[in-house]
């Protein structure tokens, strides 16, 4: 099976996170879709990355174009990663599949530390997956710096 990255954020924000984790992703070769689940969230997130002169350029589009096979990040409301996607990252609660964790290369879960729904979202979905035997590590930067908190199975 595959392996299932949470992130608690409790010191930055979701922008500044995929800020470090999109580049990486990219250095590896993935094709990276990120997830969401509202519309207006992903346009917000799409400017963030596009006003980013500091950190350097990460190429990516909206889902719905006619370039979405060739973005090497793509942003995306779907529930289901596209043929040649090997990385999905999800955010604002979107849901994760064991069955698509097992296919992909690096699965991820970012979420707000600071909202008690999106906590417990991420819980449930920690209990789903590793029932379903997917591997599973838990990141948190409570400390200041990211550190593995917990892990389940063999990610």
């Amino acid at each position: 099976m595959g392996a299932v990255l949470f992130y608690h954020l409790t010191r930055d924000s979701v922008a500044h996170t995929l800020a470090t984790l999109l580049p990486k992703a990219l250095e590896a070769g993935m094709r990276v879709e990120l997830r969401g689940r509202e519309a207006q969230a992903l346009d917000r997130l799409d400017q963030q990355l596009w006003l980013r002169p500091e950190e350097g350029f990460l190429p990516h589009g909206i889902a719905g174009g006619e370039h979405d096979a060739r973005q090497p990040i793509l942003l995306t409301l779907s529930e289901q990663a596209g043929a040649q996607t090997n990385c999905v990252m999800a955010i604002d609660g979107a849901e994760l599949r064991a069955e698509e964790v097992d296919q992909l290369a690096r699965a991820c879960i970012l979420f707000d530390g600071g909202d008690s729904a999106a906590v417990e979202q991420a819980r449930a979905q920690w209990r789903r997956l590793t029932a379903a035997g997917c591997a599973a590590q838990y990141w948190s930067q409570e400390s200041g710096r990211w550190e593995k908190k917990a892990e389940s199975g063999s990610a």
